[in-house]
This record gives C-alpha cells, sequence and structure tokens, in this order.
C-alpha cells in the first residue's frame, strides 16, 4: 500500500524563481531564506519519495477567473512548463503519475468532493519553484520523484474555507493510502504566508500570525478551522488566502505529526516566507 511520509511547506513567488536561475542563494538578501531548504533536503535524501503531490495554486496559466475550479487534480503522464512572463527559463517537463491521479480522483469524487480532472495541465511557478526548492537541478537530481499537481482556487471568491481545506487533505489522505502500489508519497503544501501585492494594504505582512499558525498547523490544525474566510484576508493579506493549501497538506499527513524543520524570514518580495517539514507518525 501507499504510504505518506511526510509534508513540506515553502512560499512559491516567482522572485524565488529568478533567485535560483541566476544562482543568487548565497546573495546577503537571498540566503536567510535558502538557508531553510539545507535540512530537507537532508530528509529528503534520505527518505526518497516515489511521488510529490505539490498543492498550489494556478495564477492564470492553466486557469484564469472566466474558469477557476475550486480543486482541480492533474492527471497527466506529464506536466509542461511555459513561459509566464517573469523572466523565469522555462523548465523540462515534469514526469506524472497518471494512475495514482486517476485513484485519487475516484476517491476524491467518492467522498463527495467535486473534482476538475486536468489530462493537460500546464504549471506555473506556484508549482515549478517549490519541486525546484526541494530538488535542487530536478530532473537531474538522482531521486527526483513523480510529480502530480493539485491546484485550489485562493484567488477568486468564494475560495474554499480553511475547514473545506483541511477536510480535502483528509480525503486526499484517505486516497493515497488506499492506493495498492508499494509507494512513498511527500505532500507539498505552497504558497504564502501572509502578503498582499495590491490595493491600500500592498507590502502587509503580519508575523504574528504566520508564527501562530506555524505553531497550531501542528499541534491543532482543527483551531484553525474556525478563522473565516474574511478574517484570513484580514490578518493575512489578499493573497496570503493561500494558507488554505497548507490546510489541505496538513490534512493529509493524519492526526499526529512530528515538526522536523522550520523556518521564517521576512520580507521575500513583500512576503512572510514560511518553510515546514512535518513528518507522519504511523
Amino acid at each position: 500500500m501507499a504510504k505518506i511520509i511526510g509534508g513540506l511547506t515553502t512560499s512559491h513567488i516567482p522572485a524565488v524563481g529568478n533567485a535560483i536561475a541566476r544562482e543568487q542563494q548565497n546573495d546577503p538578501y537571498w540566503k536567510p531564506f535558502f538557508d531553510g531548504y539545507p535540512p530537507i533536503h537532508a530528509w529528503l535524501d534520505k527518505h526518497k519519495p516515489d511521488v510529490a503531490i505539490n498543492i498550489y495554486n494556478d495564477h492564470g496559466l492553466a486557469l484564469f477567473l472566466d474558469q477557476m475550479p475550486t480543486f482541480a487534480i492533474g492527471a497527466a503522464h506529464e506536466y509542461i512548463n511555459e513561459d509566464e512572463g517573469w523572466g523565469i527559463p522555462v523548465l523540462p517537463p515534469f514526469k506524472g503519475d497518471a494512475p495514482l491521479s486517476w485513484h485519487i480522483i475516484e476517491s476524491m469524487v467518492d467522498d463527495e468532493f467535486d473534482i476538475t480532472s486536468c489530462q493537460e495541465m500546464p504549471v506555473d511557478h506556484g508549482f515549478t519553484v517549490p519541486m525546484q526548492l526541494f530538488w535542487p537541478g530536478l530532473g537531474k537530481h538522482p531521486n527526483f520523484p513523480r510529480a502530480i499537481p493539485i491546484s485550489a482556487n485562493t484567488v477568486q471568491h468564494p475560495i474554499p474555507t480553511l475547514k473545506r481545506a483541511l477536510d480535502f487533505g483528509k480525503a486526499l489522505g484517505r486516497a493515497i493510502r488506499s492506493y495498492p502500489d508499494d509507494i512513498k508519497v511527500v505532500i507539498l503544501g505552497t504558497g504564502g504566508m501572509s502578503h498582499q501585492l495590491d490595493g491600500e494594504r500592498a507590502g502587509f505582512i503580519n508575523k504574528e500570525f504566520d508564527l501562530m499558525c506555524m505553531e497550531k498547523i501542528v499541534t491543532d490544525p482543527e483551531s484553525l478551522t474556525k478563522i473565516s474566510r474574511r478574517e484570513l484576508v484580514r490578518q493575512a493579506g489578499a493573497q496570503g488566502t493561500e494558507f488554505l493549501m497548507w490546510m489541505m497538506m496538513r490534512g493529509a499527513l493524519g492526526d499526529k505529526v512530528n515538526p522536523i524543520h522550520q523556518n521564517y524570514h521576512i520580507p521575500i518580495s513583500n512576503t512572510g516566507a514560511g518553510t515546514m517539514m512535518l513528518e507522519c507518525i504511523d
């Protein structure tokens, strides 16, 4: 049977992709951010997951405001990266795992989640930046996993509640664990943390709220479901709603997790950048 070994979180801002392309990891501006990742590299090299399920939000490459599904799951054999106009080099295709994708989709529908299944799904920086951060070199990395993208709506209101996001993760965990193949799976929850890119609150960051979320998502994720969508925007900013994808990841891990590593740094591109590594407890 498939086994979920842990969950990882990271910001996915496009400026990070540019920094990687320009090899600026040791630049004084970037170093405190990139220093959060070597312990995760060591953990991944030790455990060697076969599949990474990458929960992110599409930024208009595959999906746009005219058709924005609440939850979309990739069901392709590979996922193409395309130019978004940020100046980030286009990356080679990412190998998928279509049989596992369809198993997850079938199981999620059985659990009464309405899923948009995507047999073609170009992936943007929300997907590619976390893959670069966790597996430097991507396809040249000796332990580079197959990948399945799951896109959540964080931009076109009404967005999912934090409770719905956590419940989605719980159903995702059940789906993965019922897959008959003997594989190891890691779940990525990407985005955020607090940030707002436009309007009167442009540049808004709420460190206190971010650190509270990083604590509670480990010990008591259910308590975070009491935060309404309106309150989430107020506390985390208009784009800080991406935290709901962390909740989707957390739900898949089960009741108890062991926090192995975390890092928090501000500001990176006007964003509160949080990184966490959570190991599943059998």
